[in-house]
């Protein structure tokens, strides 16, 4: 079982599978180096990296997270000024520090190679990491993948046979659901909120008060995100020469009488979530909800519907308790993927989370927060990702927008649901996941396909 707070990660953009996953699988590799004492006697390393990781690697920045992670830093900790001066070091030197602690020569136009010819059988995110002696003789050989959502898993793992028999308490949760449908189940016997439900799980893991702490540590970095996407003017990264216009948009916004309160709705939803997803295009700090290309619809919808307060602040933990409680079915039972599922496993399943987490807030049953995640998804159904470039920014910037919007009104839609609905959850979230399947490789952020293929870069 795991912890909501696994679906909410503190990293740096543009990708949360191509940057914040490697940056952890290169520091994953470092460690069993250490571990294993082969550090000291370490002359080489070369990375590989395979399918989606080398088709759209260079605009997701995953060389630069390759060598953050061979530097020993953590997504989670890493202070982006200090790591694009360590990473102009690597470049101008020619030498890494591995761990931090051991130098070796490292040049990454040579060291890291783009394979875009292997697609890995067991994920479509491949990274093959080697560490060589001086004599040349392979000291570690590690094949790893970067699953969505921050989320790594070396081949054993992803290999090792799924247990579908456990018991209850078996994960030594009290609630050890796996579908929508047990979940609810437990909301009805234990007469509890679905957020109380899965506050039960994480007071398993560790007090009460730490796990406040860290679900307003999120939200923190989500509003810090907001507001310095908000006051950061200029062009975005890249070849697309894509210009920042959050800032302008919001500057608008305090000069103009908005004539309704449908058009300040979606101002407001619009210019957060894109404050958010310009500051991850550049590479700054964002929260992966529950990706980094989709890191712009929760906190977009928290800044407008759960403000400053008390109050609030409670109402900020029952939004992303009860977002992460569905985020974790749509993890464990299909994909956070952009690779494996396209947009509808990144945009589709943020916008399915916010509408979920609102909808709770708002007051809404069990059903019916299951019901808004339901209608967040369906109409999210089939949505490709083809970023033009291998960018993060078109069309990734605008659409995080209109799911903020989608996902406050399938809350609204779920709060007039008086019973079950044709569609459960769990029928949407199988529906996306042979969706995924079923879609052609060249829609699944690999930039073979779609808009990326039609738009000429400039």
């Amino acid at each position: 079982m795991l912890s909501v707070l696994d679906i909410f990660r503190i990293g740096i953009g543009p990708s949360s599978s191509h940057t914040v996953g490697p940056i952890r699988i290169a520091k994953r590799f470092v460690n069993g180096l250490i571990k294993h004492e082969l550090l000291e006697n370490t002359h080489k390393i070369c990375v590989e990296l395979q399918g989606s990781l080398a088709l759209t690697g260079a605009g997701h920045a995953t060389p630069k997270a390759v060598i953050l992670g061979l530097l020993g830093l953590e997504p989670e900790t890493l202070d982006s000024m200090d790591a694009d001066n360590q990473i102009a070091k690597v470049y101008a030197e020619k030498c890494l520090d591995v761990g931090g602690a051991h130098r070796i020569s490292f040049d990454p136009e040579v060291s890291i190679v783009f394979d875009f010819d292997t697609i890995p059988d067991l994920h479509p995110n491949g990274m093959k990491i080697v560490a060589f002696d001086e004599q040349n003789n392979i000291l570690r050989s590690q094949t790893y993948y970067s699953t969505g959502g921050g989320f790594i898993a070396s081949r054993k793992q992803l290999e090792s046979p799924i247990v579908n028999d456990r018991v209850k308490g078996q994960t030594g949760v009290p609630y050890d659901f796996k579908s929508a449908s047990q979940l609810l189940e437990f909301c009805a016997s234990s007469k509890l909120a679905l957020h109380d439900i899965v506050y039960a799980n994480e007071d398993i893991v560790r007090p009460r008060a730490q796990t406040n702490a860290m679900l307003d540590r999120i939200t923190e970095v989500m509003m810090a995100c907001i507001d310095r996407g908000l006051s950061r003017e200029g062009i975005l990264p890249g070849g697309l020469k894509v210009k920042r216009r959050a800032p302008v948009i919001w500057q608008k916004l305090h000069e103009t009488q908005l004539s309704n309160e449908r058009e300040e709705l979606f101002d407001w939803l619009n210019v957060y979530a894109m404050a958010v997803n310009e500051e991850n295009a550049s590479g700054g700090q964002v929260v992966t909800a529950p990706t980094n290309g989709a890191a712009g619809i929760i906190p977009a919808v928290i800044r407008y519907y759960c403000t400053d307060g008390r109050i609030n602040l409670q109402n900020r933990r029952k939004f992303l308790l009860t977002a992460g409680a569905i985020g974790l079915l749509y993890k464990q039972r299909a994909s956070i993927s952009g690779a494996e599922m396209g947009c509808q496993g990144e945009v589709g399943v943020a916008c399915s989370m916010a509408a979920g987490g609102l909808a709770a807030v708002w007051g809404a049953t069990p059903l019916q927060v299951t019901i808004a995640a339901e209608i967040g998804m369906e109409h999210n159904l089939g949505l490709t990702c083809d970023p033009v470039g291998g960018l993060v920014q078109i069309p990734c910037i605008e659409r995080n927008a209109l799911g903020a919007v989608k996902a406050v009104n399938s809350a609204r839609l779920a709060l007039y649901s008086t019973g079950k609905t044709h569609v459960s959850l769990d029928q949407v979230i199988e529906t996306m996941r042979q969706t995924g399947l079923d879609m052609s490789t060249k829609y699944k952020e690999t930039s073979q396909g779609g808009l990326a293929v039609n738009v000429v870069e400039c």
